[in-house]
Parts: C-alpha cells; sequence; structure tokens
C-alpha cells in the first residue's frame, strides 16, 4: 500500500513539473506600428459614445471606420485626478495585433483633483483586419 501511495505521489509530483515548465511562447513581432494619441475633440463621435458607456471599468475597445484603426484602453474610475497611460508597444504578428500599455499614478508630490476621474487613451493606427490583443 505503501509503495502504490509513494508511486502515485511520485506521478503527481512529475506532472506537476511537466506543468511548471511549460512555457508559452510569445507572437514573434513581425513590426512596430505607428500611432498617434487622439485628442478626445478627434474621436470619431460613435466612438465616444462607447467609451462614455464603458469609462466606469476597465476596458478594451478596437474600432474601425475602413480606413483607420482606433485602439482604447480604460482603466476605470479612480479617486483622484494626475492618471496618465503609457503606451509600451504597440506591434504587429502574423495573427494579432498587440498593444500593451500602463496606468501611471500621480506623484506623491503632486498636486491632483480630489474629484474622481476615468483615465483612458485613444489611439490611431493603420486599418489591418486583425484582432487585436490588449495586454
Amino acid at each position: 500500500m505503501k509503495k502504490v501511495i509513494l508511486c502515485l505521489i511520485a506521478i503527481m509530483a512529475f506532472m506537476c513539473f511537466i506543468g511548471c515548465n511549460k512555457e508559452e511562447k510569445q507572437p514573434e513581432k513581425v513590426r512596430d506600428l505607428e500611432f498617434t494619441v487622439v485628442a478626445t475633440a478627434n474621436i470619431p463621435e460613435e466612438l465616444v459614445t462607447i467609451l462614455d458607456e464603458k469609462k466606469t471599468d476597465t476596458f478594451y475597445q478596437a474600432y474601425a471606420d475602413g480606413e483607420y484603426m482606433y485602439l482604447c484602453v480604460g482603466y476605470g474610475e479612480q479617486a483622484t485626478g494626475g492618471y496618465s497611460i503609457t503606451i509600451n508597444e504597440l506591434y504587429l504578428t502574423e495573427e494579432n495585433i498587440c498593444m500593451d500599455t500602463t496606468l501611471v499614478g500621480p506623484a506623491p508630490e503632486e498636486r491632483v483633483a480630489d474629484s474622481k476621474s476615468y483615465p483612458y487613451v485613444v489611439v490611431c493606427t493603420e486599418y489591418i483586419d486583425l484582432p487585436v490583443l490588449f495586454e
């Protein structure tokens, strides 16, 4: 009976080891995509409506008008103002468009509005008919 239990423990440990070593391959970058951060006044009206509905929660939105693609990331409601969003990468793989962003909070010494804010960013890039992965 002890041998059976030890054998089962050894098999389970081996399976855990195999599972832990399994590496997910990152998709290979084909090229970086050029983009422009879009001012609120230049966002298509239909997209502004969508963003207003989603802004209280974290969201990821891709919107295309046939000529351009607008990629939007929002970080939901924040307790104060002073937040910004950094675009770390925007690139193309064989199968996807990948966008990586980071929410940057206000510096400790920075004076910020005490009212809630809803930070989001909208970037415009060339239209490519591929799914978008937000990282």
